[in-house]
């Protein structure tokens, strides 16, 4: 048996007004304190808006270009998870994903604030375009994602995840909602299924 050098990468991506000091997000952290010191890990604070937003990731992964890559995406950060795993390969988990946000985010356009870090910023029409550059309308490899969705999820309507990621492996459980009650009990599975060859 031969060992299998090759570096291994998680990134955890949080969702549209979160941060990496969302729940769900410093429950991963702690996980991999404890499981997986040795994995080089991310959680990193993603703009506000779209385009750098992605344009940090890209530069975050073309930091190890020849990495096994992993990564794992509520919400928004679902949308972005696809994106990064369409271009560049790997495997994703995707936590009650946004699958069309571009058009949920009309009904977010105008001022908000970011509830962890204060920051104020405007959603303006362009932004929804912007996001819609990163759509993934076709997967190359659905066998690498893995979709998590609660039924009683208040923001996003489950049903098109399940549609989007046909051929994929899709967990569903009745009841929950948007922040997908119980994650923790799923981030042993997470990892393996992430970090399996």
């Amino acid at each position: 048996m031969t060992y299998n050098k090759r570096e291994k990468v998680i990134i955890y991506l949080h969702g549209f007004l979160s941060s990496p000091q969302s729940v769900k997000a410093q429950q991963t952290k702690a996980f991999v304190d404890e499981y997986y010191p040795d994995l080089i890990f991310y959680i990193p604070q993603l703009d506000n808006h779209p385009k750098p937003a992605a344009k940090m990731l890209d530069e975050l992964v073309a930091q190890h270009p020849n990495a096994k890559l992993g990564f794992i995406g509520s919400s928004m950060g679902g949308y972005f998870s696809s994106y990064l795993l369409e271009r560049y390969g790997g495997k994703a988990v995707l936590i009650n994903p946004a699958v069309q946000p571009y058009n949920l985010l009309t009904d977010y356009l105008g001022e908000h604030v970011n509830p962890y870090t204060e920051q104020k910023f405007s959603l303006r029409e362009s932004h929804t375009h912007d996001l819609k550059t990163f759509d993934t309308p076709t997967l190359a490899q659905p066998q690498n994602y893995w979709v998590l969705l609660q039924t009683e999820d208040e923001t996003l309507d489950y049903r098109l995840a399940e549609q989007k990621y046909l051929g994929a492996k899709v967990t569903i459980e009745q009841g929950g909602d948007h922040s997908f009650q119980g994650y923790e009990r799923f981030l042993t599975d997470i990892f393996q299924f992430l970090l399996q060859d």
